[in-house]
């Protein structure tokens, strides 16, 4: 099952003359593990996307399945819980309290979920040594680069163990070297903690990390780019010393 799916999704806005269809059937699936970049010129639909993906808005029509749970069919109250506790948004823009230190940016909102401060701390500090930023978990925002306010904003998506992560530009304010690095290190989060991740970007460098690029126009996927071929599984050894 695809740890994220759309069935021709449509997103319409206004009406009359004020029409604007900015998806017209967009159909999509994200497995565990994969790394999927979104695509597209400015007005293509990729930023109306990413919102019904991360369950912030719904669609017009047909559906967005998180784990096999609608969220167009949930309640706002219903799709808040999974926000909070299913999906990890990190955005261009970091988003970081700037009085809090990078420990307390990232637990905060796990104590607002009702975590025992001690065990959210604790949890912040692992997903902080994940992302590079264990040494400057004291620091607050005003003492950090770009890129290490963005490890920072990412570490604080992956402390709820997201199903799926899902990144708006996120090397859209960084520097080309600290872009790289953190477009690494989204890669080896799926290489090594087989974490789902969807990228929508206009750097090719971005998507080219990726597993798949979706390419949007006109509110329809136009075409897809696979860049890492899923691999068949090995044979197991018996079997395979048999031929």
């Amino acid at each position: 099952m695809a740890v994220l799916e759309t069935r021709q999704v449509t997103k319409v806005y206004g009406e009359g003359d004020a029409k604007v269809e900015a998806l017209r059937g967009v159909d999509l699936q994200v497995a565990e593990g994969e790394m999927l970049a979104i695509m597209g010129r400015s007005g293509s639909g990729k930023s109306t996307l990413l919102t019904l993906l991360g369950g912030v808005d719904v669609p017009t029509g047909g559906q967005v399945l998180l784990e096999g749970k609608d969220l167009s069919a949930m309640t706002d109250d219903q799709r808040t819980l999974i926000r909070r506790q299913r999906i990890g948004f990190v955005f261009q823009a970091f988003n970081l309290l700037p009085i809090f230190t990078a420990e307390e940016n990232v637990s905060l909102p796990l104590e607002l979920d009702g975590m025992p401060a001690a065990k959210a701390r604790a949890k912040a500090a692992e997903k902080l040594e994940l992302v590079g930023m264990g040494k400057r978990r004291d620091h607050i925002p005003g003492k950090l680069s770009g890129g290490e306010q963005q490890r920072v904003a990412i570490a604080r998506a992956l402390a709820i163990e997201p199903a799926i992560l899902l990144a708006d530009e996120p090397t859209g304010n960084l520097d080309s070297a600290n872009g790289e690095k953190v477009t690494a290190m989204l890669r080896r989060l799926v290489e090594e903690h087989h974490q789902t991740i969807v990228i929508v970007t206009h750097d090719p460098l971005v998507a080219a990390q990726a597993d798949r690029v979706i390419y949007l126009a006109d509110g329809l996927v136009d075409r897809e780019e696979i860049n890492r071929p899923k691999q068949p599984a090995a044979l197991p050894r018996m079997e395979a010393s048999r031929r």
